[in-house]
């Protein structure tokens, strides 16, 4: 049985909860980098039809979409919501739509023309960031992209490793690393910088080889990227990893793997910025440690993507810590049985 397979039969047993379409799925304001400094950071996830792959092992976000096509009309009205929720005085807004912000199915090209265009007339505004496959980074989607914007866009990738076997066999990704590489050619071409998101640690991947994964998709992937963003993968309702971690199949990423990538990531690039969310840090869906050392490792964790500096990471210690390491080495004998919970 395909993965593709095996990931549509457990989307069709999930209930898919209705939301107003004048409302965007998610809206927050966190922090990000920009220039070297920290800066307010307004993420967006638009209600679209979501994701036109929709076969990953670990994407629940599928469940958020909307039931029909939102109208131009729906799309701007939560778009304008969202735009009222951020009171800084500058900062990047980050456009998610569950899938890919220049997918013509999701938003068209009218609606993503006024959307760019009127951030690029707000003077708040100092960078756009939008998610996006590779398969829809053209040279004329972007060509009107950046006359509308008129100031520093980006795109981000999901990635998620620069292994294609990893990409195929793990996580079902559907696109190869040189379709990443092309996508990034064609938007440093329109000026448009890169940002890539990898995954640690998708299923079938002990805690080690995930590490050593991370570590040389870093490497790999910071030629064609300025930015790198290491996702912990946490499990998701109605994916294969919620499925395999509920027959105990699956454990998150230790904090202590990401401490470990990030500062071996850090060494191999020094000249990318690398950053990491860990979301949902310290419970058991999420990635942790031993529970009374989460919250520190997590705040380092963040306190290092706005600082760049791996200084932050010294001091961090824990009893849990000679534990994270013999599962690290021994994990890779337990043919995909996990050690710890």
């Amino acid at each position: 049985m395909s993965f593709t397979k095996i990931v549509h039969d457990i989307r069709a047993r999930q209930k898919i909860k209705s939301n107003p379409p004048d409302r965007p799925t998610a809206v927050w304001v966190g922090k990000d980098m920009l220039d070297g400094r920290p800066i307010a950071s307004l993420t967006v996830i638009f209600q679209t039809t979501g994701c036109r792959w929709n076969n990953c092992t670990m994407c629940g976000y599928v469940y958020d979409s909307a039931k029909k096509p939102p109208s131009h009309d729906d799309l701007m009205k939560q778009f304008e919501y969202a735009m009222s929720r951020c009171k800084d005085e500058e900062f990047i807004v980050k456009i998610f739509t569950s899938g890919s912000f220049f997918d013509d199915g999701e938003i068209d090209t009218g609606t993503r023309e006024e959307m760019l265009s009127r951030l690029g007339k707000d003077t708040r505004v100092k960078k756009v960031i939008a998610e996006t496959r590779p398969e829809y980074v053209t040279g004329e989607r972007l060509s009107v992209a950046v006359s509308a914007l008129g100031k520093p866009f980006e795109v981000a990738i999901g990635l998620e490793t620069s292994n294609d076997m990893i990409r195929k066999d793990c996580i079902n990704k559907g696109f190869s690393f040189s379709d990443f590489r092309d996508a990034g050619n064609i938007a440093r071409e329109h000026g448009v910088t890169v940002k890539a998101y990898l995954l640690l640690k998708p299923v079938f991947l002990s805690e080690g080889a995930a590490i050593n994964d991370m570590i040389s998709s870093i490497s790999e992937t910071s030629p064609h990227a300025g930015t790198i963003s290491v996702n912990l993968c946490n499990v998701q309702r109605g994916t294969l990893v919620d499925e395999m971690f509920e027959r105990g199949d699956y454990r998150p990423p230790w904090l202590w793997s990401a401490v470990e990538v990030l500062k071996k990531g850090k060494e191999t690039a020094p000249g990318t910025i690398i950053m990491s969310d860990p979301v949902g840090a310290g419970s058991a869906r999420g990635p942790h440690n031993c529970g009374k050392c989460d919250d520190d490792v997590a705040s380092a964790i963040r306190i290092f993507s706005l600082t760049q500096d791996t200084g932050v990471f010294n001091g961090l210690d824990c009893q849990c810590r000679e534990l994270w390491k013999k599962v690290v080495e021994l994990e890779d004998s337990t043919f995909g049985s996990t050690l710890v919970k």
